[in-house]
């Protein structure tokens, strides 16, 4: 059975790995943060996860930044902007409750 420490461990490698062959030498990707973001949005479809990350990685990289402590602030304005979304979506689909539905 896996535990937390090999899924850590496992992504860390995944992370190295892609860094290294996309050539982002010193990048400290922040996992469970992502991951929270990933899970966090599949509540609208099975993939949205994967579109989320996809987006704050894009968002983040159109900062101009100088530095891993930018970079990463970078990515975090991101993921609270993306999480900001999920909140209001889920707020708004809670209010509709039945409305609409034929029930």
């Amino acid at each position: 059975m896996a535990t937390p420490d090999d899924e850590e461990r496992a992504l860390s490698e995944w992370s190295r790995t892609l860094a290294q062959a996309l050539q982002i030498l010193d990048l400290e990707v922040d996992h469970p943060r992502i991951v929270e973001l990933a899970e966090r949005s599949t509540y609208r479809s099975p993939h949205a996860g994967a579109i989320s990350a996809f987006l704050v990685g894009y968002a983040a990289g159109t900062v101009t930044t100088d530095g891993r402590e930018e970079t990463s602030a970078a990515v975090e304005k991101a993921v609270k902007t993306v999480l900001t979304v999920i909140r209001k979506d889920e707020e708004t689909q809670e209010e509709k409750g039945w409305t609409g539905s034929a029930q």
